[in-house]
């Protein structure tokens, strides 16, 4: 089945990595996006015949190329806008500018761009059929992190509002837009931040007593891409294992 063309920023690796193949699975042509791993995410891309495409979200011309290589496949009609970063564990005053505006930049301008991108391809106003897109929140948007990444969990409340303001812009539009807030999933963001043990070491604090897996992200996220959730736009769905 063709369901036309998916981006997926920050698709190499993690909850990408695994939205791609679930997406694959489910009929879209992917399109995905890295920024430095390049081996993982052409590996990504040649297990599920996609493409893989180097891009800065933070960088507007690489989200718009990023955008018109997704052209090349097909009529665009799902995005994921999943790429985030995250700094070392930080109490604020202890973090400069620099490291919180390049995960604004990332978190934040990022998913905004990538969204805006979409919807220039999915209205109607632009000669568009419709589309789903969700971003990527997470469960620190709920909790601030303290004493971790309050600057995280900031960019991320602001992926929330972001996420409900657009799916109301544009719900007349044939456009569903949602937000998956992920808690503890054991990827490699956690390394990236200098806890490469975090998701073990917390898993006794979540409800469920385990950390998430890519996986099972992935599966909300195809969900609310998909035709069983046409009523469904506007929403924030936590697989977060009760936290």
């Amino acid at each position: 089945m063709d369901r036309g063309v998916c981006v997926i920023t920050g698709g190499g690796r993690g909850i990408g990595a695994a939205t791609a193949r679930r997406v694959s699975g489910a009929g879209w042509l992917v399109c995905l996006s890295w920024r430095s791993d390049r081996a993982a995410a052409e590996g990504v891309a040649r297990e599920i015949g996609g493409r893989a495409v180097r891009a800065d979200v933070a960088a507007e011309p690489d989200v718009m190329a990023l955008f018109a290589a997704a052209d090349e496949m097909g009529r665009l009609t799902a995005a994921v806008a999943n790429a985030g970063i995250v700094g070392r564990r930080a109490r604020l005053d202890e973090m400069d500018a620099d490291r919180m505006r390049r995960l604004l930049e990332t978190n934040v301008l990022g998913v905004m761009l990538t969204a805006r991108e979409a919807v220039r391809r999915m209205s109607p106003r632009h000669g568009g059929h419709g589309g789903s897109i969700v971003t990527v929140s997470s469960a620190a948007s709920r909790l601030g992190s303290p004493g971790e990444y309050v600057d995280y969990a900031a960019s991320k409340g602001a992926i929330d509002t972001f996420t409900l303001g657009l799916a109301r812009e544009v719900a007349g539009e044939g456009i569903r837009v949602n937000a998956v807030r992920p808690g503890i999933v054991d990827t490699e963001i956690h390394a990236s931040g200098g806890q490469p043990d975090r998701a073990a070491r917390l898993a006794s604090t979540i409800p469920v007593q385990r950390a998430g897996r890519p996986d099972e992200v992935a599966a909300a996220i195809v969900w609310l891409l998909g035709d069983e959730s046409p009523y469904t736009t506007g929403a924030i769905l936590d697989v977060s294992g009760g936290s």
